[in-house]
């Protein structure tokens, strides 16, 4: 897994796939204009504004200033180890319980010395890391002071391209900062920025400094956390990518709860199906995933499956890549049973597995 330089400092280089373009840090996604009237915040303003939504999820959101020591092997003549001020690095967090607790990206914090956060109404408080997931890039704070208003938390299941969406951050530092723009895309993945990605996509402006900043509809409820942008030069074009609400709340949950994250595991490796694959092997199907391997003794082997059984549902839902197993079984708790449809050549499978915990050499 490429990467991710820390979003406070400048952008974020990285993502092979994309040709050596950088990706910096934040997105979030909009809330749906055409949505009734009746499931909008009305504007106390005027028809255009969004205020309302920014005046329920703003105070929520906190900056976040990151000290590291310079070089802990060769540190400078004169101040031995001490951190540089807010070491440059500038990002942002969001609260998601009256108790403190803090989501926001695990770049952002990696390896930082000290976290201090400037609350929306200007107090200045201490954080303390709780833990963190690189696998996912989330990383969850307790603040030691005073607690900011938890955000109204959202859902995507309903998130269509098109939808109006705000990013709120830190941007370069100059204090939070509220940007809006659509939902480009959901399911985003395959872009290298983690190993676990199910991305929305919104040309919402994001910069560095609003990773870990939530992207919120307009009726000012959290979408997801802003983590990284597709940029040939550090700053916003228009094409960043935020993890989903339930995804981050899953692992806030794992996190606070047993100090780690564990994920389900079947054991089996493929490709997706293509046009020319499914040609290769004489295959009707137009969609799915082909089992290249299948790990000695894992859940897989002990269901039946084989290499070459083509996997096109999982507990009933169309599988289009091998991103959407992997997502799938990993969010499944070790012990769960997962079913699995597709076909051994021209045989209908149906099969049941029980989900094993991903080893630890996986993660």
């Amino acid at each position: 897994m490429p990467p991710v330089r820390p979003v406070l400092t400048a952008a974020i280089a990285f993502v092979a796939a994309f040709a050596g373009a950088y990706v910096a840090i934040w997105t979030q996604r909009p809330p749906d204009e055409a949505a009734p009237a009746a499931t909008a915040v009305a504007p106390s303003s005027s028809p255009g504004s969004y205020a309302d939504a920014v005046a329920r999820a703003a105070p929520s959101v906190v900056s976040l200033y990151i000290a590291r020591r310079r070089d802990a092997g060769s540190p400078s003549p004169g101040t031995p180890g001490s951190p540089r001020p807010h070491d440059g690095s500038t990002a942002a967090a969001v609260a998601v319980d009256a108790a403190g607790l803090l989501v926001t990206s695990h770049h952002v914090i990696d390896g930082a010395d000290t976290i201090e956060a400037l609350l929306a109404d200007g107090r200045s408080v201490r954080v303390t890391l709780i833990g963190s997931d690189p696998e996912t890039d989330l990383a969850v704070l307790r603040t030691e002071g005073p607690a900011p208003p938890p955000i109204p938390v959202g859902r995507t299941s309903g998130l269509r391209v098109g939808d109006v969406v705000l990013a709120i951050g830190n941007p370069f530092g100059v204090g939070q900062t509220v940007t809006h723009g659509i939902v480009s895309a959901t399911g985003r993945n395959h872009l290298g920025i983690s190993r676990f990605e199910n991305f929305i996509q919104t040309d919402a402006a994001i910069n560095p400094g609003n990773s870990g900043g939530p992207l919120v509809n307009v009726a000012g409820e959290m979408l997801g956390i802003n983590t990284a942008i597709y940029s040939e030069t550090g700053g916003s074009h228009g094409i960043g990518f935020a993890v989903p609400v339930e995804l981050a709340m899953g692992i806030v949950r794992q996190l606070t709860t047993t100090g780690r994250v564990g994920r389900g595991w079947l054991g089996i490796t493929g490709q997706d199906l293509t046009p020319a694959l499914a040609a290769t092997y004489g295959l009707r199907q137009r969609q799915g995933v082909l089992v290249n391997a299948v790990a000695v003794g894992s859940p897989a082997q002990r269901a039946g499956l084989r290499s070459g059984d083509l996997v096109d549902s999982l507990d009933g839902t169309p599988v289009e890549s091998s991103f959407d197993i992997l997502n799938h079984v990993a969010a499944r708790e070790p012990g769960s049973h997962v079913r699995l449809g597709g076909w051994r050549g021209g045989v209908a499978l149906d099969v049941q597995a029980v989900v094993a915990e991903r080893p630890a050499d996986l993660r």
